[in-house]
């Protein structure tokens, strides 16, 4: 058994930080007995990701650091303390300690984490497929969403459903589209490369109209699986879980209509999304859908799953 000491002033600091949507959703809405965890899983992947996206960081570096970064989780699964741990990296050490179930949520949500972290760091500076893209957003849509169940009404189970991952998955690509100037620069390109080199454009010319066409596309596919999401969450039963999915949604679901009016050209921000008025009619969505009569959560599925 590790002896470590629970990091909670460090993990809750470095959330608050970096989403206050995040922060207040662990405080308020996670399971009492898991909200500390909750915030060791978001700070330290938060770390990774901000380690990952330094301009000045080579790939030779990425990819050493991400081989430590798995050496940590190894020796921890395996119940060992890797030596000269950082302060970031015990946040790692205690999420796997708090629960030694290799098949849990809480592995699913760290092992898929890490291979979206992976991905980037072996992508940065070149095109990939469509597939490989693909592959991507489904990684960070099963950790979101097991993570998403294993916080929040661990004690309900939900719904094995098909439609399980769909909510996440429409949620990755608006934010995909949503951060394409910045990860751009950064040199992510989520435009696929047999898409660019069929249209003989660059993932840079994100006003041509192959790419609008293709955010046109992307915004389709994200309306469908909000849609089916919806309907996977409505059949949650954890009142606090489904609050919890329904208020991502809204995180995302807002902005593909503002894509939309401007015919599908995309622009460098969106701050509008930091509106106090748009997290107060996110948060009043949220609740509604929540609590909708029991009757009607169910039609939704079927639904969906008809449609």
């Amino acid at each position: 058994m590790l002896d470590l000491t629970l990091p909670s002033a460090l993990a809750a600091d470095i959330t608050w930080r970096a989403s206050r949507q995040t922060y207040l959703t662990i405080r308020w809405l996670v399971d009492r007995d898991r909200i500390p965890h909750a915030f060791c899983a978001y700070a330290y992947f938060r770390w990774v990701d901000d380690y990952l996206d330094q301009p000045t960081c080579s790939s030779a570096n990425r990819l050493n650091f991400l081989h430590r970064q798995q050496e940590v989780i190894t020796a921890c699964e395996q119940g060992h303390l890797p030596p000269r741990l950082t302060p970031y990296e015990n946040l790692l050490a205690v999420l796997i300690q708090s629960d030694p179930d290799p098949e849990s949520g809480l592995r699913t949500y760290i092992h898929h984490m890490m291979s979206v972290m992976r991905f980037d760091a072996e992508r940065r500076g070149q095109m990939v497929t469509e597939e490989e893209l693909e592959r991507y957003t489904h990684w960070l849509a099963v950790a979101v969403t097991e993570a998403l169940h294993y916080f929040i009404g661990h004690h309900c189970p939900p719904p094995r459903h098909e439609l399980r991952y769909r909510a996440a998955t429409a949620a990755h690509i608006v934010h995909m589209l949503r951060d394409t100037y910045e990860d751009t620069a950064l040199g992510y390109f989520n435009f696929p490369r047999e898409i660019a080199e069929a249209a003989h454009i660059l993932p840079q010319d994100i006003h041509s109209p192959p790419y609008r066409d293709w955010v046109r596309n992307r915004v389709e596919r994200a309306r469908e699986d909000f849609q089916s999401g919806r309907a996977y969450l409505a059949q949650v039963p954890n009142l606090r879980c489904r609050l919890a999915g329904y208020a991502y949604i809204g995180r995302f679901a807002g902005l593909l209509e503002t894509i939309e009016r401007e015919n599908y050209a995309l622009r460098p921000t969106y701050s509008e999304c930091k509106h106090p008025f748009r997290g107060l009619s996110m948060l009043t969505s949220a609740l509604w859908q929540t609590f909708l009569p029991s009757r009607t959560r169910a039609t939704g599925l079927t639904t969906s799953k008809a449609g």
